[in-house]
């Protein structure tokens, strides 16, 4: 199952002045499967860029991170906190697994 945890706007300034002139949103969920009687988190992060002549999105699922739905959450919490996109975000959950476990 997929919920919605989470969404922000990566800053406009930041983005301007990389030269990105679009806004791009995150957006991000908790993710859990059932097995047996435990249930394991996952997330989920999607980017959606919007610009003048499309719109474009790109995401990255992460199955099964840990079993502890305080720590899936608290994850969640740091990667919209520092506006995290999907293609670092393997790198960034291990490293705060290291740290929360």
């Amino acid at each position: 199952m997929r919920h919605f945890y989470a969404e922000t706007y990566i800053n406009h300034k930041d983005l301007k002045s990389v030269g990105i002139k679009y806004p791009i949103k995150l957006e991000y969920y908790k993710t859990s499967h059932s097995n047996t009687s435990e249930a394991a988190y996952g997330i989920e992060i999607v980017k959606t860029s919007y610009t003048q002549m499309e719109t474009k999105t790109e995401n990255t699922h992460i199955a099964e991170i840990t079993q502890d739905e305080t720590i899936v959450n608290r994850i969640l919490d740091t990667l919209k906190k520092h506006e995290v996109t999907p293609i670092n975000a393997n790198e960034v959950v291990e490293d705060l697994l290291k740290v929360m476990e």
